[in-house]
């Protein structure tokens, strides 16, 4: 294992045992003993993911959105102010699970084979996912949502060449699966639906994918009757991902909310982010979208409004369905002692779809009733949320859902890899309702839970060697210490940067120019500083690119 592993499992040893020690101080016998027990125990993981939801989307860090349950984990735990994901679906996904950079574990763009090694559409056997390394420390593991690390989905696709099971979860180290192989799909009749191994299809006339991963996940949680041994969960959402399809008692509570328009909600975001103390008061907010027209001079309000109202639905329906995991913990009396990681894998998606997008696997004809589903934002006539309806919230909602920030989802500047990051564990975590601004990324969630499991990272697994673990343990973070790393990195469709430190470098394309930036003082990146600092240009470039060759990154297109 890496000697900062070490360091920093030390650090949070040495915090976990002060915290125990000075909380018992004036205790009764019986909360010591309490104390005590949890410290010795290893704690349930439950890390839950929500789909191309912006940054400041949620309460909690600044949105107007209706989330009182992830709010009150961040209340009771923490909130990071700085983490990152890798701008896109499936490679953060393949990054989360693994640990690694994306394209390390054979995903470096999306589910298709481009032929070299790093972009080959399918999760590879050089990683290792965190149920597998769980599980082999003695954890029960389940998974609820979607997968998406995987091309095998000739079950539906009918491409026979690709039916193999080998990468589902349930070979990936989830003893118990429910939810979808792809990427994308009906809430009301999702495709690649399965239950353990096998294709399943919705069972109630009332399905809504939201609600039934919800219930997945509690049916496991509850499912798990052995006291002496810790679970792990994944349970990741589609939502808000499009398409736009939320119920009408959600749409319903948002009715008018968003007629203000994008400026105006992007002005109250800006104060509220600033109040909570999330941004300082100096970071400029970003330009509107140059595709984007005032929201006075805008077309078809009412479906503009309409579109949003169904995004910040799907939001909160997922909420709700967490504030259900957490009752179930707490009557299982296991939340004090469950450490639960919150976050997004992409920042806002700025997607407008359309006819043109053809006939993928996930758009489907008919809705279950038979009806004809419309396709695409061209049909403004057509309000979204129904099950009949495929759209999405597009450009200018995006722009608010990164506010303050600079572009959206496929992108590495600050609106694409940005997500919140709620921890809460009520037995590890003292600090309860503080902001920590250390940077972090997927890489780190692996090993903060090796870290927390007291869990072995393996350098073989199944006959074949395991690249070494990216990240850093954030448990030292979690008791205020600074974490000890050289830099982050980032590439997805050309996009690159660097983070070291404060400073960032990142370019826009492969033909883009390097931008420099100082996060401290700038972090919506509206003060190019290259210029000024060449040498801090050439130095940033050059850890870039040995990086990049290291962890199989090419030039792109592949």
């Amino acid at each position: 294992m890496h000697i900062r592993f070490f360091r920093q499992s030390l650090l949070a040893g040495i915090f976990m045992i002060s915290h125990y020690l000075l909380s018992s101080c004036d205790s009764s016998p019986s909360t010591q003993e309490e104390n005590t027990t949890a410290a010795d125990q290893r704690p349930n993981i439950l890390l839950i993911m929500a789909d191309d939801m912006g940054y400041s989307d949620i309460g909690c860090y600044g949105g107007e959105v209706n989330t009182p349950n992830l709010n009150q984990l961040a209340a009771n735990g923490l909130r990071f102010s700085q983490f990152y994901n890798t701008s896109r679906c499936c490679p953060t996904r393949a990054s989360l699970m693994t640990g690694l950079y994306p394209h390390q574990a054979g995903i470096g763009h999306m589910m298709d084979d481009r032929g070299t090694n790093g972009y080959r559409g399918d999760l590879n056997r050089q990683s290792v996912t965190i149920a597998e390394v769980l599980r082999a420390s003695g954890y029960a593991t389940f998974m609820s949502g979607k997968w998406h690390v995987t091309r095998q989905v000739g079950q539906w696709s009918g491409d026979s060449s690709l039916t193999s099971k080998h990468n589902w979860p349930m070979q990936r180290g989830f003893e118990k699966f429910y939810g979808t192989i792809t990427g994308a799909g009906s809430f009301y009749d999702p495709i690649t639906l399965t239950e353990g191994n096998e294709p399943t299809n919705p069972n109630t006339e009332d399905y809504y994918y939201t609600d039934a991963i919800s219930s997945k996940a509690i049916q496991f949680i509850k499912e798990h009757e052995k006291e002496d041994q810790p679970f792990f969960g994944y349970i990741a959402y589609t939502a808000p991902h499009w398409p736009l399809h939320a119920l009408p008692e959600d749409i319903a509570r948002y009715e008018g909310r968003y007629d203000i328009g994008w400026d105006s909600l992007r002005q109250e975001r800006l104060a509220r982010m600033r109040e909570m103390g999330l941004i300082k008061s100096d970071w400029t907010l970003t330009q509107r979208d140059e595709r984007v027209p005032a929201w006075e001079e805008a077309e078809d309000k009412a479906w503009q409004s309409r579109r949003m109202e169904a995004y910040a639905a799907q939001v909160d329906r997922m909420d709700q369905g967490i504030g259900r995991i957490v009752e179930a913990l707490e009557e299982q009396g296991k939340l004090k002692n469950t450490l639960i990681f919150f976050l997004a894998d992409n920042g806002g998606c700025a997607e407008e779809l359309s006819e043109g997008w053809g006939k993928p696997l996930f758009r489907p004809d008919k809705s279950r009733n038979g009806e004809e589903v419309v396709f695409g934002n061209e049909h403004r006539d057509v309000m979204p949320g129904p099950e009949e309806t495929y759209q999405s919230y597009g450009v200018p909602w995006a722009n608010a859902s990164n506010t303050p920030f600079r572009l959206y989802k496929h992108y590495v500047h600050e609106g694409g890899i940005s997500t919140p990051l709620i921890v809460h564990w009520p037995s590890g975590i003292g600090d309860r309702g503080a902001w920590r601004s250390e940077a972090g990324h997927l890489i780190d969630i692996m090993a903060s839970c090796v870290d927390a499991a007291r869990a072995d990272y393996p350098e073989t697994y199944a006959d074949e060697n395991i690249h070494p673990m990216e990240g850093v343990s954030l448990l030292p973070a979690f008791a205020g210490d600074t974490l000890q790393r050289e830099a982050i990195y980032f590439e997805h469709e050309g996009n690159r940067a660097v983070r070291k430190g404060k400073w960032k470098l990142v370019a826009r394309g492969r033909e883009g120019d390097w931008e420099l930036y100082d996060m401290q003082a700038d972090r919506s990146e509206t003060h190019n500083l290259a210029v000024e600092h060449p040498e801090l240009v050439e130095e940033l470039s050059g850890v870039w690119q040995q990086w990049a060759e290291r962890t199989q990154v090419v030039p792109w297109p592949v």
